[in-house]
């Protein structure tokens, strides 16, 4: 098993980075891959359940992913299992995603995410372009 952590710092209060994060019509605004478009089958991290969401590609490329949301601590964090699809729709191996939000004494917020239980060394490495790509999004999206 491989384990990712990231953080960033972002601009934005904690207070706005954590509806970015919780709030479904907020979310879909940024989440995803940049260049691909995303559905929000439900896509919601604002209450405990299921989640789902499909990213496509400029090229019709299809990506699934879906889990359950284990943890919502009002302002603070998210927790979720995720696994991809395949091309069956069959779910594949689940790991864990938590996003950390907190005051970074500067009027911004540090934000840290933790993705646990990957596959292996080369996944880790997959979701951290990934996810560097997806948090480059919400940074432009707590700028605007």
């Amino acid at each position: 098993m491989a384990d990712l952590e990231m953080t960033r710092s972002f601009v934005a209060d904690p207070a706005t980075v954590f509806r970015a994060l919780s709030d479904p019509a907020v979310l879909i605004q940024w989440w995803g891959h940049e260049g691909m478009t995303v559905t929000a089958d439900p896509l919601d991290f604002s209450r405990l359940g299921p989640w789902c969401t499909k990213m496509i590609g400029a090229d019709g490329a299809r990506y699934k992913m879906s889990g359950q949301v284990t943890h919502v601590t009002e302002g603070q964090s998210i927790g979720f299992t995720w696994a991809w699809h395949d091309d069956a729709d069959a779910r594949g191996p689940e790991s864990h995603v938590t996003f950390t939000v907190a005051p970074d004494g500067k009027g911004g917020t540090l934000f840290r995410l933790s993705h646990v239980d990957l596959p292996s060394d080369d996944i880790a490495t997959a979701h951290e372009r990934g996810w560097g790509s997806t948090l480059a999004r919400l940074e432009a999206f707590l700028s605007s």
